[in-house]
């Protein structure tokens, strides 16, 4: 239920019309790593970029955090990893260095809930000195191989 009021927000919002964050790739530029755009074809199952950009775009604030905790900065990816069945890469870099790819967990398309977290790894979050971050870059691929990106600053996403 609570996805469904997503899918209304995000359209509500303007989600899925296309914006000017989002970057479709030109037909003659080189994918990372020779990927292949998927079948978009709604499943109602939440694993297609078609049904996750409109949350994606009415979240974007969530996409990441930032917590201090046991004497580090902990950066989680949480919110994006729990909608990853409709990307096919998220790249992240630090305090303006070049993004480069987080692992992600496989989506369990075998499962009644195919964008749970079940394996624990790779984790949800990595572990940096403390105060070592300030600035977030992202950029995250759906699986039609269009691009999003956001930048965040350390205070922006910051949590207690």
């Amino acid at each position: 239920m609570f996805e469904i009021f997503l899918i209304v927000l995000a359209m509500a919002l303007g989600g899925g019309g296309g914006s000017d964050r989002m970057a479709k790739a030109p037909s003659n530029a080189v994918q990372p790593s020779g990927l292949i755009a998927e079948d978009q074809t709604p499943t109602g199952r939440f694993t297609t970029a078609t049904e996750i950009r409109p949350i994606l775009n009415a979240t974007r604030g969530n996409w990441i955090a930032v917590r201090e905790y046991d004497g580090a900065d902990l950066l989680y990816l949480t919110h994006l990893l729990s909608w990853r069945c409709g990307l096919v890469l998220i790249e992240v870099g630090l305090n303006g260095d070049p993004v480069q790819p987080w692992p992600m967990e496989p989506c369990h398309s075998d499962t009644p809930t195919p964008n749970a977290l079940l394996d624990g790894t790779p984790e949800i979050y990595k572990r940096y000195p403390l105060n070592s971050i300030e600035r977030i870059d992202l950029r995250i691929t759906y699986d039609d191989l269009t691009t999003d990106q956001a930048g965040f600053d350390r205070n922006g996403v910051m949590i207690p």
